[in-house]
């Protein structure tokens, strides 16, 4: 079963501190498994930013679950897959030639890159309809909160 995730983040969301708020929901297969949602510890100069370090968080959660996988001996394929919805983060995490104006995300940058190179992890776009960690981040309309919910596979009781 692969292992895969959806990343999502809301750049300057808090009207308070302009803190944007990032998330992720971790898959084995169809399988829900892992997610947070949580303020980032710094303000997000763009939503390119945002959005990467938000990717970079789920990540580390898709290697660390991969790593237990392994330890547990349950077979996986060596490449996770990783699901963004904005183009930039998309970009950058597959562009080995680093800009000048995101060396204020340089950390997240190579640590996300280093696994795309190494072809442990696969970015992929997806549209913000289709983003399954849209609730994490922000505030959903009933309609829509029950889409994500039944897409998260969860069931109300």
């Amino acid at each position: 079963m692969v292992v895969s995730a959806f990343s999502d983040a809301d750049w300057a969301g808090c009207i308070d501190d302009r803190r944007s708020t990032g998330g992720f929901a971790v898959f084995l297969g169809d399988n829900l498994i892992s997610w947070t949602a949580k303020k980032q510890p710094t303000v997000s100069r763009s939503s390119t930013e945002a959005e990467y370090k938000s990717l970079a968080n789920a990540t580390a959660e898709v290697l660390w679950v991969q790593k237990l996988l392994s330890e547990l001996r349950i077979p996986h394929p060596p490449k996770a897959r990783l699901w963004c919805d904005n183009l930039g983060a998309t970009y950058l995490s597959a562009n080995p030639i680093f800009h000048a104006r995101t060396k204020h995300i340089e950390i997240d940058f190579h640590f996300v890159r280093e696994r795309v190179a190494q072809r442990l992890l696969e970015i992929r776009f997806v549209h913000t309809d289709d983003q399954l960690a849209d609730g994490f981040t922000k505030a959903l309309p009933i309609a829509k909160f029950r889409i994500f919910r039944n897409n998260l596979n969860l069931k109300c009781g």
